[in-house]
C-alpha cells in the first residue's frame, strides 16, 4: 500500500510540472496567500465599522457621568508641596533634643541628601527615614530612662578593664617565655592576645572584628540591623530600603568613624597628654623613659628633635649671661643623644641587659640594715618570700607578732587605766585577754606543738612559760626572745646573710629607687654607655656616679646658699633658694647651681632624720613661719640659718659617722627638680603624728604580717578597745586558738579567667575600694605577690577612702552616676560628639596620619607625663620598680589599634546587654563572633584533648 501511494504521488507531480512548467507551485503559493490577507483585511474594517456604530448607539445608555474627583486629583498634583511638620521631641529634655536633632539633621544631609536629590524631588522618603531615627531615638531613651546604670559604671566596666589588662599582661608573659627575637613582635603580641582571650572568655574571640576590615563592617551592619529590630516599629523595619540606609548610615557613618577614632593609639596618647596638661614634664622620669625605651622608632625621633634643637642653639649669636645657658642647654642635647645611640645600638645589636642581673654581679650595691628592711613595706615583703624559700619563716612571724602583741597590749593597759580612773573595774577580764593572747603567741611559734617551731633557747621558752603561768603578763613579756630571734636572723648566714647576696635583695634595691644604673664600660663596640651622665657640667661622671664611689677615693664636696628669691607660679608665691656646689676630686673640679625650696629641706631634713635617728639631735632645721615669711629681712635669716644647717651636715666628721648619708646629700644637691620623698599631705601629717611614728608604724606592719586569724583578733582587740570586753575576748580566743597555716602566696586567682566583679576580702560593698584594688590587682600584679603585701594595701586604702569620704562614699557614688547620666551631661557629650563630626555644621573631612617621628615624641611624651604624674607615696607602698612597670604596661597596652578596638567593643556589648537585659545579646554576640579562627582552633585543641579521655 505505501509503495502504491509513493507511485501515484510521484506520478501526479511530474504530470504537474510537465502541464504548467517548473514555477506554477510558486504562483499557487502565492494566489493562496493574497486570498488569506485579503479575507483578514476586509474582515477588520467590518468590524471596525460596525464596533464603532455599536458603541455610538450604546453610549448614552449604559455609561455613567464623569466624576469630579479625577480633575480635583490632577490638580493637586500641580500644586506646591506643602512644608513638612515634624515632631521635634526625642528625649523629654529639650537641651538634649536640640543637639540630637542638629546631629539626624547633618547625617542627612551629608550620607542621604547630597545624592537623593540628583534622583528625586519627592521629600517623602527623607521624611520616612528621619521619623525612622527619631523613633528609634524615643525607644532608645525611654530603654536608658529604665536602666540602674551604677551597676554598668563600678562593676562591669571595672571587669572588664581589668580582664582586657589581664589579657594582655599573659599575652607579654607569654612571649616573653618564648624568648625568640622576631621582627614583627606586634603581630606576634597581637596574635598571642587573642589566643589569650579564648583561653580566658571560653566562648567568644573577637579576633576577626579587630583585625579584619571587611568582618568589622558586616559586624556593625548585623548589629544596627538588630538595633533596628528592635527600636523601630515593625512596619518601618520591613521596608527594606528605609532599612538599609539606616543601617549603613549607622554602621558606615557613625560607629565605624567613631570607634577607628578612639581606637587609635596616637588619638589616646594625645588624650592622655592633654588630660595630665598642668604636670610638668621632669627632666629625671623624661631620662628614665628613653632608657628604658625598646621601641628603636621613639629613639631616632628624639635624637632627631634633639639634634635639630642643637643645631639652632649653636647657630645663635649670644653673649653675656646667656651664653652659660645655652651651653647649659646644648650640653643637655649632646647627653640626650649619647644616651639615644647607645640604646639604639644595645637594641639592634640583640644585647640587652637585665639591669637587676647586671646589678647582682657587678659589684657593691647599697646595705640595707636589717632593722630598716622589719618597718619598710616594700623591703619586707622580698625579705619575707626569701625567708619561706628558706624555712626561716617562723622566725619573721613571731618578730612581728611579738610587734604586734606588745603594741596591743599597751594599748589595752591604757584603757584598763583610764577605765579604773572613771571608777570602772575591769582588772580581771582584761588580764585575762592579754593572758589568753600571750598564750596564743606561746602556742603558736614556741610550745613543742608549733609547726613550724621558732628554734630557741630552751631555757628562755621555759622561764617564758613558768612566766605565763605564774604572773600577769606584760606588754614586755616576749622581749628576751624576740631579742634572740632577732640577733639570730640578723648573724645567722641563712637568713640575712645569705638574703643580701640574694637575687631577691637586689629586686628590693631596685623596688627601692637605690640600685643605680651601672655604666656600661669596655664593649664590644668600643663606646661606652653611660647611665649615669649629668646633663649639666661634665658628660661622664655626674653626683650619681659619686654615690657609687668606693668610700677610699677622696671627693669634697661644699655648698653654700647664694642667693634668694621670691616666686609666683599659678597664684602660689613662695621662697626659693639658690644653692652652689662645688665637687671637687683627684682629677676634676666642677661647679653648678641648683634651687631648692624651704619644704624640699623640710622633706630633705624628714627624710635623712627618719633614716639615721642619730641626727635628729644633731641638725636642727630652722622652723616654719606662717605669716610674712616672705618678708626680705626674714628670708636673709632664714638664707643664714640654712647656710649653718648646711655646712654641719657636710662637715666630714659627720660624713665619716653615717657614710650613707652621702647619697642623700648628692641626691638633694643635684642639678634636677628634688624628688621629695613624702607628698605634702603626708609632709604635713608628720609634723602632728612625728611622735607617734615609730609606734604606728610597727602596728601596722606587724598587726597586718601575721597570720589571717591572729591578725583579725589584733585589730580587734585594739579597734574595739572601748568596747565590751566579754566581745572582745571571744574575739582574741577565736584568733589564737583557729590559727591557719602560716602565710602563704595567693593562688585565688586562676591561671586563665575573667576578672569577676566580686572580689575577696569582704570588699564588695566598698565600691571604691572593690575598684583601687582590682585595678592596682591588675595594673601592678599584685595577686603574683605575697598575701600580706596586698592585705596591707587594702587597709591602707580602706584608711585613706575613709579618712577622705567617711562612709557616705557609697552615696557619693551612685550621685556622681546619677550626674554622670544627667540631662546636662549627656547634652554636653551629644554637642562634643556633633562638634567633632560636624565643626561649625560642615563634616569633617578625615584627619591626615600624623608624621611617625610626631607620633612616636607624643608616645614619649606620654610616657614621661604617666611616670611623673604617680604619686610617690604610691612607690612607697609596692615599689619603685613595680610602680614603673605597672605604669609603662598599661600605656604599653594602649598601642596597639587592634587591641583597642577589642576593649572599645567590649565596652558597646556590655552597654548593650545593659540596657537590652532581656533581649539576649550575649547569645547573639557568641554567634556573631562564632567564624573566629581562634575560636575554631580552639575547640579543636579541646576537643583532641577530650577525645583520648572519652575513649578510656
Amino acid at each position: 500500500t505505501s509503495l502504491s501511494i509513493w507511485g501515484w504521488g510521484s506520478l501526479g507531480l511530474v504530470l504537474f510540472l510537465l502541464t504548467f512548467g517548473p514555477f506554477a507551485i510558486f504562483y499557487f503559493a502565492f494566489y493562496i496567500l493574497c486570498f488569506v490577507g485579503g479575507g483578514f483585511v476586509v474582515t477588520l474594517l467590518f468590524g471596525k465599522s460596525n464596533s464603532e456604530k455599536y458603541l455610538e448607539q450604546c453610549e448614552h445608555s449604559f455609561l455613567p457621568c464623569t466624576s469630579v474627583g479625577i480633575p480635583k486629583c490632577i490638580e493637586e498634583m500641580k500644586r506646591e508641596a506643602r512644608p513638612i511638620k515634624i515632631d521635634r521631641r526625642l528625649t523629654g529634655a529639650n537641651i538634649i533634643d536640640e543637639p540630637l536633632q542638629q546631629v539626624i539633621q547633618f547625617s542627612l544631609r551629608d550620607y542621604v541628601q547630597y545624592w537623593y536629590y540628583t534622583l528625586s524631588d519627592d521629600e517623602s522618603f527623607l521624611l520616612e527615614i528621619r521619623q525612622a531615627l527619631q523613633y528609634a531615638l524615643v525607644q532608645f531613651s525611654a530603654r536608658s530612662k529604665e536602666t540602674d546604670w551604677q551597676p554598668y559604671f563600678t562593676t562591669r566596666l571595672v571587669d572588664d578593664f581589668g580582664t582586657h589588662l589581664r589579657v594582655f599582661r599573659k599575652a607579654q608573659q607569654r612571649i616573653a617565655e618564648k624568648g625568640s627575637q622576631m621582627k614583627d613582635q606586634a603581630e606576634e603580641l597581637v596574635d598571642t592576645f587573642f589566643e589569650v582571650e579564648v583561653e580566658m572568655e571560653k566562648e567568644v574571640c573577637r579576633d576577626l572584628v579587630c583585625t579584619s576590615p571587611k568582618d568589622e563592617e558586616g559586624f556593625l551592619r548585623d548589629l544596627c540591623e538588630v538595633l533596628l529590630y528592635i527600636l523601630l516599629p515593625p512596619g518601618d523595619f520591613q521596608n527594606k530600603i528605609m532599612r538599609y540606609f539606616v543601617r549603613e548610615i549607622l554602621s558606615r557613618g557613625i560607629l565605624l568613624p567613631l570607634i577607628n577614632q578612639l581606637s587609635d593609639p596616637d588619638y589616646i596618647n594625645q588624650y592622655v597628654i592633654w588630660m595630665i596638661r598642668d604636670s610638668n614634664c621632669n627632666y629625671e622620669a623624661f631620662m628614665n623613659i628613653i632608657k628604658l625605651s625598646d621601641n628603636i622608632g621613639e629613639l631616632e625621633a628624639v635624637k632627631d628633635k634633639a639634634s635639630e634643637e642643637l643645631q639652632y642653639l649653636r647657630s645663635l649669636d649670644t653673649a653675656g649671661d646667656d651664653i652659660n645657658t645655652i651651653k647649659n642647654q646644648i650640653n643637655s642635647l649632646l647627653y640626650v643623644i649619647k644616651v639615644c645611640d647607645s640604646r639604639i645600638q644595645r637594641l639592634q645589636s640583640g644585647k640587652e641587659i637585665d639591669t637587676v642581673k647586671l646589678a647582682a654581679n657587678f659589684g657593691k650595691l647599697c646595705t640595707v640594715p636589717l632593722d630598716h628592711i622589719l618597718v619598710d613595706n616594700v623591703a619586707l615583703q622580698f625579705f619575707m618570700d626569701y625567708m619561706q624559700q628558706t624555712g626561716g619563716q617562723a622566725h619573721l612571724f613571731f618578730w612581728m607578732t611579738v610587734e604586734g602583741y606588745r603594741v596591743t597590749a599597751q594599748q589595752q593597759l591604757e584603757v584598763l587605766q583610764s577605765r579604773q580612773k572613771d571608777g570602772k573595774h575591769q582588772t580581771n577580764q582584761t588580764k585575762g585577754l592579754l593572758r589568753a593572747a600571750a598564750f596564743g603567741v606561746y602556742e603558736q611559734y614556741l610550745s613543742e606543738k608549733a609547726s613550724p617551731r621558732v628554734n630557741i633557747d630552751d631555757n628562755l621558752v621555759a622561764k617564758l612559760a613558768e612566766t605565763l603561768n605564774h604572773e600577769d603578763p606584760t606588754p614586755e613579756i616576749f622581749d628576751d626572745i624576740q631579742r634572740k630571734v632577732y640577733e639570730l636572723m640578723l648573724r645567722d648566714e641563712r637568713f640575712y646573710p645569705s638574703f643580701k647576696q640574694n637575687v631577691l635583695y637586689v629586686r628590693m634595691l631596685a623596688e627601692l629607687d637605690m640600685l643605680k644604673d651601672p655604666s656600661f664600660r669596655g664593649s664590644d663596640d668600643g663606646e661606652g654607655e653611660s647611665f649615669n651622665g649629668s646633663p649639666t657640667g661634665s658628660i661622664n661622671l655626674s653626683l650619681d656616679d659619686l654615690s657609687n664611689v668606693p668610700t677610699d677615693e677622696t671627693v669634697q664636696l661644699h655648698a653654700y646658699i647664694s642667693d634668694t628669691g621670691v616666686c609666683n607660679d599659678h597664684g602660689k608665691t613662695y621662697a626659693l633658694y639658690a644653692i652652689t656646689v662645688h665637687r671637687r676630686n683627684a682629677n676634676s673640679e666642677e661647679m653648678w647651681k641648683t634651687y631648692r625650696r624651704y619644704s624640699d629641706f623640710h622633706d630633705f631634713h624628714m627624710r635623712i632624720t627618719e633614716q639615721f635617728e642619730n641626727l635628729a639631735n644633731i641638725l636642727k632645721l630652722p622652723g616654719k613661719k606662717t605669716f610674712n615669711n616672705m618678708d626680705r629681712e626674714f628670708l636673709e635669716k632664714r638664707k643664714k640659718d640654712l647656710n649653718a644647717y648646711l655646712q654641719l651636715l657636710l662637715n666630714p666628721e659627720m660624713m665619716k659617722a653615717s657614710p650613707a648619708l652621702a647619697h642623700y646629700v648628692y641626691d638633694f644637691l643635684e642639678n634636677k627638680a628634688y624628688s621629695k620623698g613624702k607628698g605634702d599631705f603626708a609632709r604635713k601629717m608628720d609634723t602632728f603624728v612625728n611622735p607617734l611614728r615609730n609606734s604606728m608604724r610597727n602596728v601596722s606592719n606587724a598587726v597586718k604580717s601575721i597570720p589571717d586569724s591572729l591578725a583579725e583578733g589584733m585589730t580587734k582587740m585594739s579597734d574595739n578597745m572601748g568596747k565590751m570586753s566579754e566581745r572582745l575576748g571571744q574575739d582574741i580566743k577565736q584568733s589564737f586558738f583557729k590559727v591557719p597555716p602560716l602565710m602563704q602566696k595567693t593562688y585565688s586567682d586562676p591561671e586563665h579567667c575573667r576578672v569577676a566583679a566580686p572580689i575577696d576580702d569582704n570588699v564588695d560593698d566598698n565600691i571604691p575600694l572593690r575598684v583601687m584594688l582590682l585595678l592596682m590587682d591588675e595594673v601592678f600584679d599584685l595577686k603574683e605577690r605575697n598575701q600580706w603585701l596586698r592585705r596591707n594595701i587594702k587597709n591602707l586604702l580602706q584608711q585613706l577612702i575613709r579618712a577622705t569620704y567617711g562612709d557616705t562614699i557609697n552615696r557619693k557614688i551612685v550621685d556622681h552616676v546619677d550626674w554622670m547620666t544627667s540631662p546636662e551631661q549627656v547634652a554636653d557629650a551629644v554637642k562634643r560628639f556633633r562638634d567633632a563630626f560636624w565643626p561649625n555644621g560642615i563634616l569633617a573631612e578625615t584627619v591626615p596620619r600624623r608624621d611617625k617621628a610626631i607620633r612616636m615624641r607624643t608616645r614619649v611624651a606620654g610616657k614621661t607625663k604617666l611616670l611623673e604624674v604617680m604619686p610617690d607615696e604610691l612607690k612607697h607602698i609596692i615599689g619603685a620598680e613595680t610602680t614603673r612597670k605597672g605604669i609603662l604596661r598599661v600605656f604599653e597596652m594602649f598601642q596597639h589599634s587592634q587591641l583597642n578596638k577589642r576593649m572599645v567593643y567590649v565596652f558597646l556589648e556590655r552597654f548593650l546587654e545593659t540596657l537590652f537585659p532581656q533581649n539576649k545579646f550575649p547569645e547573639l554576640f557568641n554567634k556573631l563572633h562564632s567564624r573566629s579562627k581562634q575560636m575554631q582552633r580552639y575547640k579543636q585543641r579541646l576537643h583532641s584533648t577530650q577525645a583520648p579521655s572519652l575513649q578510656k
